[in-house]
């Protein structure tokens, strides 16, 4: 069975629909799905939690991006944007709120609070502003 390419106006936007081809399998017809090869890179932090938080919050979206085969590049887009932010961010919160090599030498629990904290407030921000927009 052999598909068609047609080009439909609708409401000012073009759509461009290529039927589908199929290959009869007994009774049945099998679409004749390819996927497209893809090199697979793993998700940092960031992606993993916008990935958790499109699948379960924001499903319509979820499908959106599966169904145009881009949710791999979103999420690592959103990952590299959030890993940068925080990169940008970690230095200049340590230096407002005086976190030194010399604060670490002398209290280190200090220093673990004062880091724990930055990083807690710097993931609040990544979070709001990147994660869960």
């Amino acid at each position: 069975m052999q598909g068609s390419h047609t080009t439909l106006l609708l409401k000012e936007r073009i759509i461009e629909i290529t039927e589908i081809t199929y290959t009869r399998n007994g009774d049945y017809f099998i679409p004749d799905i390819v996927l497209k090869k893809k090199e697979y890179k793993s998700l940092g932090k960031y992606g993993r939690m916008r990935k958790d938080y499109l699948k379960n919050r924001r499903p319509a979206l979820w499908n959106r991006f599966l169904l145009r085969d881009t949710l791999d590049d979103h999420l690592h887009e959103i990952d590299f944007e959030a890993q940068i932010r925080f990169d940008t961010l970690l230095p200049l919160y340590c230096e407002r709120y005086s976190v030194t090599e010399e604060l670490k030498s002398a209290d280190q629990m200090e220093w673990i609070r004062r880091m724990n904290n930055i990083t807690n407030a710097i993931d609040e921000i990544i979070l709001n502003e990147i994660v869960y927009r």
